[in-house]
């Protein structure tokens, strides 16, 4: 397999549009029936307020074309393990052709150094069932659901604690 030479950088306003178009291939991808990911698509996007709120970087190619998307903001104590101070992963896309190539593990690094320099207690992800595997692979462990009807189903947490 071709290796992939890419670069993380935040991103900007600018880069909304191929964001986008990068989350509706990565959604598109996803193992639902096509109706459910044709009405949930618009949910997944992102526009300009939300850079007011979350923070996005991006990964690029050496076309600076961008392969991968990460946001995130400071999760609600109320929803993390023990109340801790924690990153939320709002959300990780990766182009579906530039999959299995470590760029999503290398955007989920980059977040958990943000995260500790920020003095963060550790990261919280509301996941999709087919994204369930690549957090159990960056040692996140799988949190206990209290209420399946009201709480996320596929909730994963990183303790920075030793």
């Amino acid at each position: 397999m071709e290796k992939t030479v890419y670069s993380i950088r935040p991103a900007n306003k600018a880069d909304l549009a191929a964001i986008n178009r990068l989350i509706e291939s990565a959604v598109m991808s996803w193992k639902l029936p096509e109706r459910v990911i044709r009405l949930s698509l618009s949910s997944y996007r992102y526009d300009e307020l939300d850079f007011e709120h979350l923070d996005m970087i991006v990964a690029q190619d050496q076309h600076q074309k961008i392969i991968a998307v990460a946001a995130s903001e400071e999760a609600d104590s109320k929803e993390t393990p023990g109340a801790k101070k924690a990153l939320l992963l709002h959300g990780l896309y990766v182009d579906p052709t530039y999959q299995h190539r470590g760029i999503g593990r290398q955007l989920f690094e980059s977040l958990q150094v943000t995260a500790q320099a920020l003095h963060y207690d550790g990261i919280l992800v509301k996941a999709q069932q087919d994204a369930a595997g690549f957090f159990k692979a960056q040692d996140m462990e799988k949190c206990q659901v209290d209420n399946p009807a009201r709480d996320y189903a596929n909730r994963f947490w990183k303790s920075f604690s030793k």
